[in-house]
């Protein structure tokens, strides 16, 4: 049964949504407001329903539950990691190895593997406690292994489906298998790794010494605690691999770490982003609303005279974009375009590497860089041009690489 066109001022009201919901993820809260992303888009999707731009029975279906089930239980396989002491235990057997030459290619390909597999946003938390305290045993200035976990966060996560939220969002549309999102976006994100390496060695390497200061006690880990989440991950990057359903691997993985006689569930739940959950089921509503509106339409329509099929262009526009709402706004709202191209593949894969890679820009161009920044806020202050003189270059760096790699391999 075909759906029933929309009156006028219907249409009209669903781009006012739109646009007012985007403003808002673009500001990151709406002005003289306590209302944030999350809440924005749960406004924005309870008014496309009150005015009747989308049914509740549309809206439920414009949620991709796919990717909710993902994200949650990726969050849910991470926490659990870091709770079991996987994370505190790579971190000392690390540290009391490296030589503070090492320490810069050491905490950015750590990184940028960890990113690759899980959550970037999760891995910061984790990494950056790691550059602090290893800097401060070796007596060097903290700044340019934060900076390091920052970029090389982004970087690692363009890899893999699961490396960060927009790409599990475009595994989800696409339909592009783990391994063929590996293959083609792995050695763009190897590469951009090392870049990133020469880079801040180049632009951050008179930093000067800090005084070295005495080693804390190591935390005191039963490496018996660790067998069955090292089984597990080892079961579900198996699954990855081997071509099954992304959410259903990683939903029997969260399952198996919540089968468990020592821990409360509920510290498991406290390591769950739940706003950025609320936020996806806001945006999809939003975006299912827009598209209803006819967004659909005006974006072929600016495809053909832009000719956004160009990589290099769509690259372009994705970065631009992702920088001004946000990266998984920008997949949203792009997500209609690579279906019309001559080469659907290459379009997906070049909205991954252009919008995760974008994130690197400046401070505020992902949230990976947020939480490196408000997580060493008590040891490191990280201003706007600390973190542009590495963000900038990095950025058209890999930008340039992540299009000259998939121009090439298609």
């Amino acid at each position: 049964m075909s759906a029933i066109p929309l009156a006028h001022w219907q249409a009209a009201a669903g781009y006012i949504v739109f646009a007012a919901g985007y403003l808002v993820f673009a500001l990151g809260k709406l002005p003289g407001m306590k209302i944030d992303r999350p809440g924005g888009a749960i406004i924005g999707a309870v008014l496309m329903v009150a005015f009747g731009v989308v049914s509740a029975e549309q809206a439920l279906r414009s949620v991709d539950f796919a990717t909710l089930v993902l994200l949650f239980s990726m969050m849910l396989v991470v926490g659990c990691l870091r709770l079991a002491g996987f994370f505190d235990w790579i971190t000392e057997h690390i540290v009391a190895r490296l030589s503070p030459r090492n320490l810069l290619p050491a905490t950015i390909f750590i990184t940028g593997a960890l990113a690759a597999f899980f959550v970037n946003d999760i891995i910061c938390l984790v990494m950056v406690p790691f550059a602090l305290a290893a800097a401060r045993r070796m007596g060097l200035k903290p700044l340019p292994y934060l900076l390091a976990v920052a970029t090389a966060a982004n970087i690692g996560s363009v890899a893999t489906i699961t490396g960060n939220p927009q790409n599990m969002l475009i595994g989800s549309y696409s339909g592009l298998s783990y391994r063929t999102f590996l293959v083609r976006l792995g050695p763009v994100a190897l590469i951009g790794l090392l870049l990133d390496w020469l880079l801040i060695r180049s632009l951050c390497g008179h930093e000067s010494a800090a005084s070295a200061s005495a080693p804390a006690e190591p935390p005191h880990i039963h490496l018996q605690a660790l067998r069955k989440p090292a089984i597990v991950i080892a079961l579900v990057l198996a699954g990855f691999l081997g071509g099954a359903p992304p959410a259903m691997m990683a939903a029997i993985g969260a399952a198996l770490m919540l089968i468990t006689r020592t821990r409360e569930p509920r510290q498991v739940y406290d390591e769950v982003d739940w706003g950025l959950l609320v936020f996806f089921v806001g945006l999809f509503v939003i975006v299912g609303g827009a598209e209803t509106a006819g967004l659909t339409r005006d974006l072929f329509d600016l495809a053909n005279r832009f000719n956004l099929e160009n990589a290099g262009i769509f690259t372009v526009v994705t970065a631009l974009l992702s920088n001004l709402v946000s990266n998984v706004p920008a997949v949203m709202l792009l997500k209609a375009l690579p279906p019309s191209f001559r080469d659907p593949r290459t379009g997906w894969l070049v909205l991954a590497m252009a919008s995760t890679l974008a994130g690197n820009l400046t401070i505020t161009g992902s949230v990976a860089n947020l939480i490196v920044v408000e997580r060493s806020r008590d040891e490191v202050h990280i201003g706007f041009w600390d973190y542009s003189r590495v963000g900038i270059p990095v950025t058209l760096l890999t930008l340039a690489l992540g299009w000259a790699w998939l121009s090439w391999v298609r």
